[in-house]
């Protein structure tokens, strides 16, 4: 068993991979938000927290952002153009940038309109970053990760620098905590709207927790008795209790 505990004592829900799903689906479909906006503010709150990170060398710090090409990337891509905005030096790496998602390719058309760069595996593999930045796979995981996004795994594991992941870190299955093949040994990991039930201890880091703007009552629809963690925050520290 395993709870989540804000710093005030409150208990979070957590939820499965398809739990979590169907809380997106009646967000687009029913109450809102949709995707743009949920997309948005996981990419805002990745930024600022990757920010909060780095501390005062923020800015002078060395970003890269791997991004897959659904919605888990488009958040990726979403907070690397947040960082650009703010003069940042971030670098994204598009795992299969001929794939990307209607609503990921819509993020990348603003993003290419920052002073960001994007390079892909061969031009950054001898590259030193500050910080990187997981966007890869999120809670859609099937079965391990495989060619170039398996590369991208290998590398950042192997590259010696702090690893935050969004939602889930990459590899790991969001249910179950299981690892089918390879995955992202993320330092930190902030999760989106709720916890999810394989969010480990030994596989996310330290865990946050973002608000991505769903309504109360899009949790209730699921039988959920949600109660906002947030107060005036938009992104808090979870504690993780296993027993």
């Amino acid at each position: 068993m395993i709870r989540f505990i804000t710093e005030t004592g409150i208990e979070v829900p957590a939820v499965t991979a398809g739990q979590m799903r169907e809380i997106d689906r009646i967000a687009m479909e029913e109450t809102g938000p949709n995707l743009y906006q949920m997309m948005e503010n996981a990419g805002r709150n990745l930024a600022s927290l990757a920010m909060e990170l780095l501390g005062d060398r923020w800015n002078k710090s060395k970003i890269v952002v791997l991004a897959g090409s659904g919605g888990n990337g488009g958040g990726g891509i979403c907070a690397a153009r947040h960082l650009a905005n703010r003069n940042a030096n971030v670098t994204l790496c598009l795992a299969n940038p001929d794939r990307l998602g209607s609503v990921p390719q819509f993020q990348h058309k603003i993003y290419q309109n920052t002073t960001g760069k994007t390079i892909g595996l061969e031009q950054f593999k001898n590259e030193k970053y500050d910080l990187i930045i997981d966007a890869l796979i999120g809670y859609s995981l099937k079965g391990a990760p495989t060619g170039v996004i398996l590369q991208l795994i290998r590398w950042a594991n192997q590259a010696k620098t702090p690893i935050l992941s969004l939602d889930v870190p990459s590899g790991v299955d969001a249910s179950t905590g299981e690892t089918p093949g390879e995955f992202i040994r993320a330092d930190l990991t902030i999760t989106l709207a709720l916890p999810k039930t394989g969010l480990l201890p030994a596989k996310t880091g330290d865990l946050y927790l973002a608000d991505i703007g769903i309504p109360p009552g899009t949790y209730k629809r699921i039988g959920l008795d949600y109660a906002s963690p947030f107060d005036k925050k938009y992104s808090i520290h979870l504690k993780v209790q296993q027993y």
